[in-house]
């Protein structure tokens, strides 16, 4: 038998590929508090950018004969109006 056998290793598992799984709770501190994880700050143009190409692709899609998703993309125009609205007002 081997002697490494007997310790469990840590799980490795990523929880977003596998939804069957329960969830291990969030990581916490030396003090018991929960651990607030940096994320990396994106541009508004970069982000914007990356909309903009979201869109035009689902554009291309419809193009291409997925007229099912026409409705999503006057949805989403009702979105923008929206959007756009609270940014200015």
């Amino acid at each position: 038998m081997n002697a490494n056998a007997d310790h469990a290793r840590p799980n490795s598992v990523n929880p977003g590929l596998t939804p069957d799984r329960e969830p291990e709770g969030q990581p916490v501190s030396r003090s018991g508090r929960p651990v607030k994880r940096r994320r990396t700050p994106v541009e508004n143009t970069d982000y914007a950018a990356f909309a903009g190409r979201v869109i035009r692709a689902h554009a291309r899609r419809i193009a291409e004969g997925d007229v099912d998703g026409l409705t999503d993309l006057v949805d989403w125009q009702a979105r923008w109006t929206a959007a756009t609205q609270t940014a200015v007002c």
